[in-house]
């Protein structure tokens, strides 16, 4: 049993990548259930060996799916974890820095995806469970948002032409 007068422990995500480590702090308060969500599937080490999919220069660079992993044979950016998370909209604006869920077209359709903003997108403001800003590694965000992209199956000039690996996520207490 917890000790009511003793304060959880905060904790941070470091994200290793082939460019670099970015540390994002979370916002549980706003977030609750995408920050337990994101900290169980980074424990479980479903993000290693996943990729950034999705890469758009001053917009965003988007990650999580397992369809990414060196061994996966789905599409890039329809993987999911078999399970949704009901969305968690707040005021929190989507700015440079911010981890976002990725989702499908419904709101509730959120399950590992995330996205990190490169730029102002706070045309999604409320629309979106932002749940973490990034507190070290703007200039590995900076380098993953520079690498060049070609099209992809939409159409879309986003797909990176060279692999950017997420090679792990880890979870660790950050000292209070």
């Amino acid at each position: 049993m917890s000790n009511p007068s003793t304060p959880a422990t905060q904790e941070v995500a470091v994200i290793k990548t082939s460019y670099g480590e970015m540390t994002i702090g979370f916002w549980p308060e706003v977030a609750p259930k995408h920050v337990e969500n994101f900290k169980k599937l980074a424990r479980q080490g479903f993000y290693d060996r996943t990729a950034f999919h999705r890469i758009i220069k001053g917009f965003m660079i988007q990650g999580g799916c397992p369809n990414t992993k060196p061994d996966a044979h789905g599409i890039p950016g329809t993987g999911d974890p078999g399970y949704k998370v009901k969305a968690e909209f707040s005021d929190r604006p989507h700015v440079r820095g911010v981890i976002s869920a990725a989702r499908a077209a419904h709101p509730d359709s959120a399950g590992c995806q995330f996205f990190i903003c490169h730029g102002d997108a706070r045309f999604l403001d409320r629309q979106y469970t932002a749940f973490g800003k990034l507190i070290s590694g703007d200039e590995v965000l900076e380098q993953i948002a520079n690498v060049p992209t070609k099209s992809g199956g939409g159409g879309e000039k986003s797909t990176p032409i060279d692999r950017v690996e997420v090679e792990s996520v880890k979870i660790i207490p950050i000292p209070a």
